[in-house]
């Protein structure tokens, strides 16, 4: 009887989170600027001298732009050029708000007068981030790929080019839609870790635009030493490589033991990041 009251009033805490998190305007600045971006990137590629470049690069490899020039293969170019930076910001000022807002508010105190422990606090507060964080990246898929095809008329066959992943390949409409769902699902999850961080950082003694920059400062920071061709060799070090795990999806064979490599280096951050946090927050005094 104990662990079903235990779980129905978890249930009720964490629709209170998620209810408290998308009340708050700057919870959905992600969705409406990843909508004007694909706008704007459907709209510039329309231009003659953008078409023209992609006409390019794959007549020169034999493809028609007939053929290719579809919904899935521009919902894949959408999600792979924004997503990790324009989709990192608005993940890093959700969790970076997360507790330092509401530290700076005053609201947190309120929350700690009640008999509920920190450690579930925290708890709550993760996976609701979390749940956002899902959500976006299941947004920023669907819309793209609902925009690109009713903007285009039609589905076509799926192209992809990423060359720092040396992957050139294309794939039948049904193959690349499968292919195409499965990773913008682990883009999502992939992404976890920068809310996992700015978490972190929230837990801590700062300011809710303190937690976001440092967030956004880690994070960028990786990624310029990771681009850095002195360091290639050193490449799986850097936390910016294994988000990036999703477009090894669309790599002919699928690369299963990198994949699975990556997803368990971004748990084991996760997990990390989550325990520093709840044990900062468990420790400090909001007198």
């Amino acid at each position: 009887m104990d662990a079903v009251v235990t779980r129905n009033l978890w249930g009720v805490q964490w629709r209170g989170e998620l209810l408290k998190l998308f009340s708050r305007k700057r919870t959905h600045i992600g969705f409406v600027a990843f909508l004007a971006l694909q706008i704007a990137f459907l709209a510039l590629l329309q231009l003659p001298k953008s078409r023209a470049a992609f006409t390019r690069l794959l007549e020169r490899n034999g493809y028609g732009l007939e053929d290719y020039f579809g919904g899935l293969t521009l919902a894949v170019m959408m999600v792979h050029f924004t997503m990790f930076l324009l989709g990192g910001l608005y993940l890093a000022l959700v969790g970076g708000d997360i507790v330092a807002k509401e530290v700076e508010d005053g609201t947190l105190r309120m929350i700690l007068s009640r008999p509920v422990s920190r450690l579930r606090v925290a708890s709550l507060k993760w996976t609701a981030a979390a749940a956002y964080t899902l959500a976006l990246g299941l947004f920023v898929g669907a819309s793209s790929l609902a925009i690109a095809t009713l903007r285009l008329g039609r589905l076509g066959r799926l192209f992809v080019f990423a060359p720092e992943l040396n992957i050139f390949e294309v794939f039948g409409p049904l193959e690349g839609l499968g292919r195409f769902a499965a990773a913008t699902t682990a883009m999502g999850l992939a992404t976890l870790v920068v809310t996992s961080l700015a978490f972190c950082l929230s837990c801590l003694r700062m300011k809710p635009a303190a937690a976001t920059i440092l967030s956004l400062s880690i994070l960028f920071a990786d990624m310029v030493l990771r681009n850095i061709p002195y360091f290639a060799s050193y490449q799986e070090w850097f936390i910016t490589w294994h988000t990036s795990v999703g477009l090894r999806l669309f790599q002919q064979p699928i690369p299963w033991w990198s994949i699975w490599t990556s997803f368990t280096y971004l748990a084991a951050l996760n997990a990390t990041f989550f325990t520093i946090g709840a044990a900062a927050l468990c420790a400090r005094d909001f007198k």
